[in-house]
């Protein structure tokens, strides 16, 4: 089990983990179920006037959260991956010198494996990136081709294991529950990954998000997914399955043996601050006690031309109330299997969680209660939004 922690937003300068997060808002191709900020530009990038608007936007951020110590820098996207090395090297070095970065920060990169970006990755090892996060998605070349990725099986194979030679830690995506996926057909695939696995595994339940060509096909009758009971047992095999291969869930999606897990998205799950550069980019920072919730324009070229102008891409900078900050870390915190802190939620909110609502859950069998941890049960995460929903009421 995670340690789980107490302190609240208006003590972030007396040791918490901070982050920074990168975004890199382009793709080599739009696959048709992300609704992540990600473009396609064909006439290429300009990665070094992209560059200069990142080192000027983080020095924006650092006057912004002054005086912390960075423990995780995660590079998201997008495809990162499709960023030379120097570029992220030259990042690694501005965060470092406006903030202190942790001997022990964990840097993460999202890279797809691709053999033509596989070609990188010692070059992001020598910049400074310590953990990679490869996009595997799928292990047969039908399902790859489905869901619009470029690599193939033999590919992503391939870089997983060039990424063990050259980075101590390494994690990769799957989805599940993909059109014409039955039950023994993901335990199959799992199992094949587990035995190659390292330490962590993001595991997804394929979603049709809205505005993607997925939802217009699924809409139209012509793209078929596991729902209802097929799904559950999906997301319970994966559990058992990961279970029994020593990769617990440590968060509804993510699985890692015990001190593996992503210390930069515990950063969001805690509910601790964090700076995030780039177009789309959501950040955290608590100043004299309040929690500000920043957000930068999405368009990258957009993004490109304020951050040029006025040193920052912002397109909100706004206060949260301390209810809203309390049920930030609620709906987050909730997902985790260590779960949520009440005297954290407290202290965020200025009040605490009420207690009737938590008894009558727990009745039910949905909550766990344990000292001032609250904790969702199986049961319970496999309804976790009707809890975050009643609880906040």
């Amino acid at each position: 089990m995670l340690k789980p922690t107490t302190k609240t937003q208006s003590d972030a300068k007396y040791g918490e983990p901070f982050g920074v997060y990168v975004h890199w808002p382009f793709c080599a191709a739009k696959c048709p179920y992300c609704d992540f900020n990600s473009h396609v530009r064909h006439g290429g990038i300009d990665q070094d006037r992209f560059l200069a608007a990142y080192l000027k936007e983080l020095g924006y951020f650092a006057d912004a959260a002054p005086g912390r110590t960075v423990t995780s820098v995660f590079f998201g996207g997008g495809t990162p991956s499709l960023m030379v090395p120097r570029v992220t090297g030259a990042i690694l070095d501005a965060i470092a010198k406006h903030w202190t970065l942790d001997e022990a920060a964990e840097i993460t990169l999202e890279a797809n494996p691709t053999s033509v970006e596989a070609e990188n990755f010692r070059g992001y090892a020598t910049a400074g990136v310590n953990r990679l996060s490869l996009g595997v998605q799928a292990l047969d070349d039908a399902s790859l081709k489905s869901l619009g990725r470029l690599h193939t099986a033999d590919e992503a194979l391939a870089a997983f294991a060039l990424a063990r030679e050259c980075f101590d830690r390494i994690s990769f995506d799957l989805i599940y529950a993909r059109e014409g996926q039955s039950l023994d057909a993901w335990r199959e695939e799992l199992s094949r990954a587990l035995t190659f696995a390292a330490d962590h595994l993001s595991l997804y339940q394929l979603t049709i998000e809205d505005g993607t060509p997925f939802a217009a096909l699924h809409a139209a009758g012509r793209l078929h997914v596991p729902e209802g009971e097929t799904a559950r047992a999906m997301y319970l095999a994966t559990q058992d399955l990961c279970e029994a291969a020593g990769l617990p869930a440590y968060e509804v999606s993510n699985h890692a043996a015990p001190g593996a897990e992503s210390r930069h998205n515990l950063v969001y799950w805690r509910g601790h601050d964090y700076a995030a550069s780039a177009p789309a980019a959501h950040a955290r920072i608590a100043t004299d006690g309040t929690k500000r919730a920043l957000s930068t324009l999405r368009l990258p070229e957009d993004w490109l031309a304020q951050v040029e102008a006025r040193g920052h891409g912002l397109m909100s900078d706004e206060p949260l109330s301390h209810r809203e900050s309390a049920e930030e870390y609620l709906l987050m915190a909730l997902r985790l299997a260590e779960g949520m802190n009440l005297s954290r939620f407290e202290n965020f909110a200025g009040e605490p969680l009420d207690e009737h609502r938590i008894d009558a859950l727990a009745a039910e069998g949905l909550l766990v209660r344990n000292g001032t941890q609250l904790t969702a049960t199986p049961s319970g995460r496999l309804v976790l939004e009707r809890l975050i929903l009643e609880l906040a009421a």
